[in-house]
């Protein structure tokens, strides 16, 4: 059974934590098996982790050449591997995968976060068939696993009635609300091997591959992140599951807009931030003398946004009826999600926004999110935000909330170069038609960030409606001149087809 991510990305870490992918050169049951255990009972709620066995291991990552396995050793594994996975209480299997990575015959466990935690396993394997195992429970600490201490051992009773919402069984659907086109979709976005057949598989199974259902055999139902990602109206199940974003002009409520983005959760993100990026952002360019490159700010850091919306994605309770909302006015812009932060997070924290936390509300969507590259790793969105609004010139954001934690607000100051510069009795400006040299400039700045679009999805970010005929020769024009390139060059017409920066050409248009 194929994995739901590629495997060079796991091998490599480009998506998946250090402390989550763990590398063995052979196979040895006693240190695995309490790796698997540990990986199971998910003490810091990672969503569990990986064990690569056929690769050896230097200093914390992969070492190449890729030793790999005796090709007629891998029934024997698998059939030793089930053995020993039996002797984990409550019984535990993992998910288990033979594949060949540059030439190597390597083994893959996937040991997602089980759901009846906490797990114990033998302390070690005698020889004597007839002796007893002594038995405990392991963690992960960092990247080790390590037999819990008493105190540790409370803490996995107390996470065996916390199993996050986003990863519990929805009884209220059943596998076919799950959409495979959108299954498909994100399976080709991160390269997993599951797309080649994806559209060929009833979605029950490939939803079962995917760990996206779950209950017992005889009722699998979908669970909740599946269906916030891979059901056109998640708000049918979750109340409010929305980002809306609210542009206040005057105090008095007078020229007023509201757009609300509904849909699977990344579409939603990526729909709000494409508005807000097109509809919100302004840009001031001043030319300094003396200077060859002009000096160019933003009313808000497109980056800042993006980090803090992402979040609130992230972190939201989707168990609260209530939308992230993003007001804007003309002093500051500002996200809100319910609830706030948990406890672990101090005061003292958020006010100097050193927010770090070990207790993660959503871990499943999370994963999707990350894979997807909508968010960046664990606990790196604050200091990209604040980094994005120095580099701009602006005031640090303020992080709001209350005494019981009920709602967590990101507060962006606007740049004071857009306080009061237009009288509210000017006339309204005329939006210029963009040049090719625009748009040329515009589609390096979106695609930044190893970002990978589609032609429709690139001009939607822009601000169009459609591929117009600008927008297609200024993509024409790059692709030729190398600075944009096809994910599939040999199928340029396929409608899978996706553009990213050339990263091997280090330089931009117009710089």
């Amino acid at each position: 059974m194929a994995l739901p991510i590629n495997i060079a990305d796991l091998i490599n870490r480009r998506v998946v934590e250090n402390a989550r992918v763990e590398y063995k050169g052979s196979w040895n049951p006693e240190p695995i098996l309490h790796s698997i255990c540990a990986f199971a009972n998910d003490i810091d709620n990672w969503g569990g982790g990986y064990i690569i066995i056929g690769i050896e291991e230097e200093n914390g990552m992969p070492k190449f050449p890729v030793k790999g396995l005796e090709k007629s050793s891998i029934d024997r594994l698998n059939k030793e591997l089930l053995q020993k996975c039996n002797l984990i209480e409550p019984r535990y299997i993992p998910v288990v995968e033979h594949t060949v990575y540059k030439g190597a015959d390597v083994i893959v466990l996937w040991v997602p976060g089980g759901d009846e935690r906490p797990y114990k396993c033998p302390v070690g394997f005698p020889n004597e068939k007839s002796a007893k195992y002594d038995k405990a429970y392991y963690i992960r600490k960092m990247s080790n696993s390590i037999r819990a201490n008493q105190m540790e051992e409370k803490e996995l009773f107390m996470l065996a009635d916390n199993v996050p919402y986003d990863d519990r069984v929805n009884l209220s659907a059943n596998a076919e609300d799950l959409k495979s086109s959108l299954i498909s979709e994100y399976l080709y976005a991160v390269n997993s091997d599951l797309y080649a057949d994806s559209l060929k598989r009833p979605v029950a199974e490939l939803a079962t591959d995917m760990r996206l259902m779950g209950g017992p055999s005889e009722q699998r139902k979908p669970l909740n992140v599946g269906l916030m990602f891979f059901n056109e109206r998640p708000d049918d199940y979750f109340r409010y599951a929305r980002i809306e974003v609210v542009d206040k002009p005057d105090p008095t409520g007078t020229g007023m807009t509201e757009k609300i983005f509904s849909g699977p959760l990344d579409r939603q993100l990526r729909d709000a931030l494409s508005y807000i990026q097109n509809y919100i952002l302004k840009e001031k360019v001043t030319k300094i003398p003396g200077r060859a490159e002009a000096e160019r700010i933003y009313n808000y850091p497109y980056a800042a946004i993006e980090e803090a919306l992402s979040n609130a994605v992230y972190h939201k309770s989707y168990q609260i009826g209530e939308p992230i909302t993003v007001t804007v006015t003309p002093e500051k812009l500002e996200i809100t999600s319910l609830p706030g932060p948990d406890r672990t997070i101090t005061d003292n924290d958020i006010s100097n926004r050193r927010m770090v936390s070990r207790r993660y509300r959503n871990r499943r969507i999370g994963d999707f999110l990350k894979e997807l590259k909508l968010v960046e790793g664990r606990n790196t969105g604050i200091p990209t935000m604040l980094r994005a609004m120095e580099r701009n010139g602006s005031q640090l954001p303020i992080f709001d909330t209350d005494e019981e934690r009920s709602y967590f607000t990101v507060v962006l100051p606007v740049h004071q170069k857009f306080l009061s510069v237009e009288s509210p009795k000017a006339e309204p400006q005329k939006k210029t038609r963009r040049s090719i040299a625009d748009i040329r400039n515009l589609i390096l700045d979106v695609l930044a960030g190893d970002r990978e679009m589609s032609s429709s999805e690139l001009s939607a970010a822009m601000g169009y409606t459609k591929v117009t005929d600008a927008v297609g020769k200024a993509i024409r024009e790059l692709l030729n001149e190398q600075k944009i390139v096809y994910l599939d060059p040999d199928n340029p017409r396929s409608r899978h087809q996706k553009l990213r920066l050339n990263n091997q050409d280090g330089l931009s248009d117009g710089l």
